[in-house]
């Protein structure tokens, strides 16, 4: 078996486990007392989302975005939840059947696979793009999706710049146990989808949030060809 094939079926089997008390337990995430919700609310602030705007939100989860993005898109809006995990979805599928939403429609997938629908205005991750050996790839693919102007917002955790060793391993290790924390650190994933950022959207923007603990990256899709270099000069600016 593969390192992604063995990635993918122990984030399967982690998250099938988690998903019936995973709303209750991601308050605690990755640390009591984590910020979580207010950078969920940034991120989706981030999308600048209009009503009967469509979204796709990979690695959905339960749907503790939805109702951000409901707020913003309206019913005539359009969202689509992709998640790995049938468990999670799930769980989605009750929350929208509980609030009554009527314009989610829920995709069993691997994000690295998923097909994404075309002219679609707004692409949000939150928490689960670092862990996908391949989540350059589904940078440049979402963003060859997107509609002119549209947005692709990623939240999610990362190493301190600067911090010793042995503090950030302490620090992450709390909110990482779906694998090795020392892989997690050594391979940087955050650094490699600031790159995939870089090199396929425009407006980009980059904040360190929570003491370098996360951030959240945002870019539009502009008038580039995908993958093309930006100008020269031109990089995510620094985190604030």
């Amino acid at each position: 078996m593969s390192q992604i094939d063995s990635t993918r079926e122990h984030l399967l089997e982690t998250y099938r486990k988690k998903a019936k008390h995973y709303d209750l337990t991601s308050r605690f995430y990755p640390v009591p007392g984590y910020p979580q919700r207010g950078q969920r609310r940034r991120a989706a602030q981030a999308l600048g989302l209009r009503p009967g705007d469509s979204v796709v939100e990979i690695a959905c989860g339960t749907g503790l975005n939805f109702s951000l993005i409901e707020q913003a898109i309206g019913p005539e809006g359009r969202l689509v939840g992709v998640d790995l995990t049938d468990a999670m979805l799930a769980q989605a599928q009750h929350r929208i059947e509980t609030n009554g939403w009527s314009n989610i429609s829920l995709v069993q997938s691997d994000a690295a696979e998923f097909d994404f629908p075309t002219e679609v205005d707004a692409i949000l991750s939150t928490y689960a793009l670092t862990h996908l050996p391949e989540c350059g790839d589904v940078i440049a693919h979402g963003a060859a999706a997107l509609s002119r102007g549209g947005r692709w917002a990623v939240l999610d955790l990362k190493v301190p710049d600067n911090a010793p060793r042995r503090l950030a391993q302490f620090g992450t290790a709390l909110g990482r146990r779906f694998g090795s924390i020392d892989e997690w650190i050594a391979r940087r994933p955050w650094e490699g989808i600031r790159a995939a950022m870089r090199d396929n959207l425009d407006d980009l923007s980059w904040t360190e949030l929570f003491f370098g603990t996360a951030f959240l990256a945002a870019g539009s899709a502009g008038s580039r060809t995908i993958g093309e270099p930006p100008p020269t000069g031109v990089d995510l600016p620094p985190g604030s």
